[in-house]
């Protein structure tokens, strides 16, 4: 035991005699390793974000709007724009790879009046199976039934910036809202979508779809049953281009065009969306990674270096050492340990550093689609098997090199 305190202290001794060249390899890898995990923190915090992001709208939901298609097949300058219709969504929910549909018509042009204000929100119809595919978290009151919608009650769902707005100080459970003179009563509120600038979700106010045909159709289309867009799901997350497939048979079919041409079609798929975004974010961590790794052999390079130089510099030394009786066991023990203590020392304080940081950067208020950065434990323990590895093979050579040294040889040099 005290021959390992003797040569801990005389590595410590000599490290802090050398304090600059010490410091500068020491500050090289530790710079390396904290921003390997900053980086990697943030882009998980995006990952992260989007993902949450998506959730807001709804699990694997997709979305298809009226388009655009060819008067004459082929021919994309005489194009005619078609509204989907309440017969397609009916094809839709039918179609082999859809698990769920819904269909909607939205209006932002009907003014909605309560006893304490006014406000042109955004006024959706949709259906009772509209909350399982996308996210509606209903806190207070009740979602709509289907009582609501086969009997066109006039029922309002309404969003957390409409109360604010429309029911400022107030209950708004079974308050009354008149939507361009109509009569509603409020059932229900749900709770904010999302955070920051993202409040479109929560201006909305959602009526029974039976309703909103009946009093707000869809503007500027005289043609019965028509749609603003459906809402629908695949059977499986992995089934979406399918579904997606099916779809565009279904519509191409009702609407007289061709399938094939995907621009004939205003769509999103948030599942591709999702799938993407990964990619990305895998590729970015697949590259951090390759960085990182590169700057900790760059470091250990450095150590290797600045510890051959120590043996230059301190030949002399270890050949009265050796003169003495020290073993080459000792001698290569210390110079292993100085080459291990300069590189998993400071690798650890890049990492304290990058932890410290993010957690920093968590008492700030985050972006929309941002989570906070976190240290990925799969990354830290990469960085310190790394570290380890460069660690040894920084030490080894050298310490390998002074424990070669004769005494005589060493003991003549100047």
């Amino acid at each position: 035991m005290r021959l390992f305190f003797s040569i801990f202290g005389q590595i410590f001794r000599t490290l802090w005699a050398h304090k600059l060249r010490s410091f500068l390899t020491m500050f090289g890898i530790a710079w390396g390793v904290g921003s390997l995990l900053l980086l990697v923190g943030l882009g998980e915090g995006f990952r992260s974000g989007n993902r949450r992001q998506m959730e807001s709208i709804g699990e694997n939901a997709m979305f298809i709007w009226g388009g655009r298609a060819p008067v004459v097949q082929g021919k994309q300058n005489s194009g005619r724009w078609y509204h989907l219709t309440y017969q397609d969504y009916l094809d839709i929910s039918k179609a082999p790879y859809v698990r769920a549909a819904a269909p909607a018509i939205n209006r932002n042009d009907i003014k909605v009046v309560s006893d304490y204000s006014s406000l042109a929100p955004q006024v959706m119809g949709v259906e009772p199976q509209f909350r399982g595919i996308r996210y509606i978290p209903v806190t207070t009151g009740r979602w709509l039934n289907d009582l609501d919608e086969s009997q066109a009650r006039n029922v309002a769902i309404i969003g957390t910036e409409v109360v604010k707005n429309l029911f400022p100080g107030k209950q708004p459970i079974g308050g009354i809202l008149l939507l361009n003179g109509v009569r509603f009563e409020v059932v229900g509120l749900v709770d904010q979508i999302g955070r920051g600038d993202n409040v479109g979700p929560n201006t909305r106010i959602l009526i029974p779809f039976s309703t909103m045909q009946k009093f707000f159709p869809e503007k500027g289309d005289n043609k019965e049953g028509a749609l603003t867009m459906v809402n629908y799901q695949p059977r499986e997350r992995g089934e979406n281009e399918l579904a997606k497939a099916e779809l565009h048979k279904v519509i191409a079919r009702n609407h007289g065009f061709a399938w094939h041409d995907e621009d004939y079609f205003d769509e999103w798929d948030t599942v591709k969306n999702s799938e993407m975004v990964g990619k990305i974010f895998d590729a970015m961590n697949m590259f951090l990674g390759a960085v990182g790794m590169v700057t900790l052999l760059l470091g250990a390079i450095g150590v290797v270096n600045i510890m051959l130089v120590a043996v230059t510099e301190r030949t002399r030394e270890i050949g009265l050492r050796k003169a003495l009786g020290a073993t080459n066991r000792s001698i290569m023990t210390q110079f292993f340990f100085e080459g291990m203590i300069l590189t998993v020392f400071s690798g650890f304080i890049g990492i304290a550093g990058a932890a410290g940081l993010m957690a920093a950067l968590g008492t700030l208020p985050q972006p929309p689609g941002f989570d906070t950065p976190k240290l990925v434990a799969s990354s830290a323990i990469l960085a310190v098997g790394s570290l380890a590895l460069c660690g040894v093979f920084a030490a080894l050579y050298p310490a390998r090199q002074a424990a070669m040294l004769t005494p005589v040889d060493a003991l003549r040099s100047e």
